[in-house]
């Protein structure tokens, strides 16, 4: 119980950390992931989204609108799928993007620090075997994508 614990705590304490270094620019944790994908890939469907991430399809369709909201993003019809539409960073998107992948890159740090570069290495490959491990159990699969990023 000692793993579940840790991971508990990690997961718990990072988040309102990443919260609080995220304010300032107007999202949150369960946000910025969105986010850098969309700004990194403009004209991404937003379908394509849950095969990058582990939530719930509901969880992106409301990520999506409170970004539009937020005047984050901007969404169009797919021209080859009306049942789905393509994601667009706006420029307010664009000029913060930077910064919130500093932050990311920040908090990365900070869980990893006074871990060597090989420890660092093999605590990520242990990461991805339990996620794997989780996922594979609840049947839960990703089309398409390797499960490492």
């Amino acid at each position: 119980m000692k793993l579940l614990k840790w991971l508990s705590v990690t997961d718990r304490f990072y988040k309102i950390y990443l919260d609080k270094q995220l304010a300032p620019y107007g999202i949150n944790n369960s946000q910025y992931m969105f986010l850098i994908k969309i700004c990194r890939s403009p004209g991404i469907l937003q379908d394509s989204l849950l095969n990058m991430f582990y939530v719930h399809p509901s969880n992106i369709v409301r990520t999506v609108a409170t970004l539009e909201k937020q005047g984050m993003i901007t969404r169009s019809p797919n021209d080859n799928d009306k049942r789905t539409c393509k994601l667009y960073p706006t420029e307010r998107a664009l000029s913060i993007i930077d910064e919130i992948q500093m932050i990311c890159e920040k908090t990365e740090a900070l869980l990893l620090q006074g871990m060597s570069e090989s420890e660092q290495n093999l605590f990520m490959d242990f990461l991805i075997q339990a996620g794997r491990n989780i996922t594979s159990e609840l049947h839960i699969e990703r089309k398409g994508e390797e499960f490492n990023d």
